[in-house]
């Protein structure tokens, strides 16, 4: 899918038929002929839209001087995707994506490139992120990086609310779903903190103003990404620890049940044992105690398994520090 959109004088996104000068060129999972028309009619270098296409392409940014065109490259938070871009219902798991820029100084164009729909460029072409103007590229690119940043933060939220939940729920009932749960959400945080590092990096790089010129509202704009994305990388730390610490006690809870179960099940084994023996006496060519004994000729049997009763029953008491 590719849109062209301008900024219009009233300060709406609408769409355009033809790529125009100040204009945004958005493309979403470009086909073989998208991908064709990026190469030969807007003359994106084909080695940028194959960076922009590769899921596993990490934040960077890059200058062609001879084309005299940037590439942009950063992560933004999604909700986990299989192959075929379907969210799974359960367990729930949260993932990144790369979404590239590129500048096309010579045709006054900004062009984003994703793999998948997603919430970022979707929020920026309904409108729904205050006072963009995509004629002023660097500003419509810090724009979008705090939008991403800010997304972060929401997601980040979300997880430490599932977690709460989750986390609720296993204090009741040990499941292997709530388990997996967990540990979904621990990747999460592990993909979040490393895509916000290598954003971190890509930001410090535009910071120098070496690559991509700035202005001095451009400079606050950055200001304002860069403590967003400080915020967000603390917050995955946090987050992160305190959800590997809860993993590790309910590992060492279920340990200790399971310690609990087998030491029962060895009583009962025991307890069980004894009468086994008791009536393998009888089976034996073997005198049996009081036998021959009047008046206790007949009482022999019970009498050895109220003996064997009781002898367990000391034994359990004196295991559980009730008698000295």
């Amino acid at each position: 899918m590719i849109q062209c959109l301008l900024t219009g004088e009233n300060g709406t996104m609408e769409k355009v038929a033809q790529p125009c000068p100040g204009c945004w060129v958005n493309v979403v999972a470009p086909t073989d002929e998208e991908r064709a028309w990026l190469e030969g009619e807007l003359g994106v270098l084909p080695e940028f839209v194959s960076s922009a296409l590769d899921d596993e392409e990490t934040s960077r940014v890059d200058y062609d001087e001879d084309a005299r065109q940037i590439f942009v490259i950063v992560d933004y938070p999604v909700v986990g995707e299989d192959g075929a871009g379907v969210r799974p219902q359960s367990p729930l798991q949260y993932d990144t994506m790369p979404l590239s820029m590129v500048f096309l100084p010579e045709r006054g164009l900004f062009v984003t490139i994703s793999i998948l729909q997603n919430e970022v460029v979707d929020d920026l072409a309904c409108g729904r992120v205050r006072n963009v103007d995509t004629r002023y590229r660097t500003r419509f690119l810090l724009q979008m990086l705090l939008h991403i940043s800010q997304l972060y933060l929401v997601y980040l939220r979300r997880i430490d609310r599932l977690s709460s939940n989750t986390e609720a729920r296993l204090h009741a009932s040990v499941r292997n779903e709530e388990l997996i749960q967990m540990l979904n959400l621990e990747k999460s945080l592990v993909y979040f903190s490393t895509s916000l590092k290598s954003d971190e990096v890509t930001l410090n790089k535009i910071a120098q103003g070496r690559i991509i010129p700035l202005y001095e509202d451009d400079q606050d704009l950055l200001e304002d990404v860069l403590v967003e994305v400080h915020q967000a990388i603390e917050m995955a730390n946090i987050y992160s620890g305190t959800l590997s610490g809860t993993m590790d006690a309910f590992a060492s809870i279920i340990s200790n049940n399971l310690n609990i179960v087998m030491k029962v099940l060895s009583v009962i084994t025991i307890v069980m044992a004894i009468p086994n023996i008791v009536f393998g006496f009888y089976g034996m060519n073997v005198g049996l105690p009081f036998e021959g004994v009047p008046l206790l000729d007949n009482w022999a049997f019970p009498l050895l398994l109220a003996v064997a009763g009781c002898l367990v029953a000391a034994w359990i008491f004196k295991r559980k520090g009730l008698w000295h």
